[in-house]
């Protein structure tokens, strides 16, 4: 009896009450699925045949759009089975596998956008080493190095789910796997599975975000010592897609911490909402915003969708 219900598959839950209307809520969902692929591919597409566009920050793009592709491609397909056909069992390795993606691709755009900030450092401050310092082979290693980071550090909590028996409810809060979700359901000794994930984000996503605001009161103090104003603006422009990508990212990082840490009193379905804006907005967003915010960005658009008028 104890094996049967240990292995039992789990029951993702989509917004509890609101069955009755879940074609409509799936419309949004559908919605902001095709356009995260279609605005992050296309990133990822101009940037590879664009040669303007083959430069050090634009590399870095691509990896941060590369991540948000692959949160969305990890995420979305239950939300949207549960949604479509009420698909709501998923079998233990399929969820670790889900869960570990997750938990792993954030750390990896924590990292991206560390590393985005370290760029944005180097051309403002050190201009005239840029190109000698930030070399294709450097930002190959910082990109290696980031996705190691997320890939390696998720392991340690994620491989016990393996062996852990599970003989409380099998029904997961969200319409993914995650592993605070998870571990709850869990009827073992997890104070490693609880300990381990503070002192994580404590030493990736929050000490990344100390960096990025320390990197910026230093890129902030050399643009003030620039003479000219209109030099000062034309700086800080260069820096201002980055900014908007981290605050979308931080934010919701932050206001999801904050709704599981204080809204004990708060509607279930606003802790699962702020879970899909945690998982969504930002992927939906940052291709948006380099598009605006960025005029190489938006010449090279015009390009690839012009390509008679790039020819003469």
């Amino acid at each position: 009896m104890w094996f049967n219900i240990s292995s039992a598959p789990f029951l993702l839950t989509g917004f509890p009450g609101l069955e009755e209307i879940y074609h409509w809520i799936s419309i949004p969902f559908f919605a902001v699925y095709i356009s995260v692929i279609l605005g992050n591919g296309s990133l990822l597409f101009l940037i590879r045949d664009d040669h303007n566009l083959h430069e050090p920050m634009y590399y870095f793009l691509a990896m941060l759009a590369a991540t948000d592709l692959g949160v969305t491609l990890t995420t979305m397909p239950t939300v949207l089975g549960v949604l479509w056909l009420d698909q709501r069992e998923i079998s233990h390795g399929v969820c670790f596998s889900q869960a570990y993606f997750i938990h792993s691709l954030a750390i990896v755009e924590s990292g991206v956008l560390l590393a985005m900030a370290y760029d944005r450092f180097i051309a403002i401050c050190s201009p005239l080493r840029y190109s000698s310092i930030l070399t294709n082979t450097k930002v190959i290693k910082i990109g290696v190095g980031a996705l190691l980071r997320g890939c390696i550090s998720i392991v340690p909590p994620i491989v016990p789910l393996h062996w852990f028996p599970y003989c409380h409810s099998h029904v997961l809060s969200h319409a993914f796997c995650l592993h605070q979700d998870v571990i709850k359901l869990a009827c073992a000794d997890i104070t490693f599975n609880r300990i381990y994930p503070v002192v994580l984000v404590s030493f990736t996503v929050f000490l990344d975000s100390l960096i990025i605001l320390f990197s910026y009161i230093l890129i902030l103090k050399t643009v003030m010592g620039i003479a000219s104003g209109e030099e000062r603006t034309k700086a800080l422009n260069t820096c201002v897609s980055h900014i908007y990508c981290v605050l979308v990212f931080y934010v919701t990082v932050i206001g999801l911490s904050l709704i599981h840490r204080f809204g004990k009193h708060v509607p279930r379905v606003v802790h699962i909402a702020m879970s899909y804006v945690h998982f969504l907005f930002p992927p939906l967003m940052n291709p948006i915003i380099y598009s605006i915010k960025t005029k190489q960005i938006q010449s090279g658009i015009l390009r690839m969708f012009s390509p008679c008028k790039s020819k003469i």
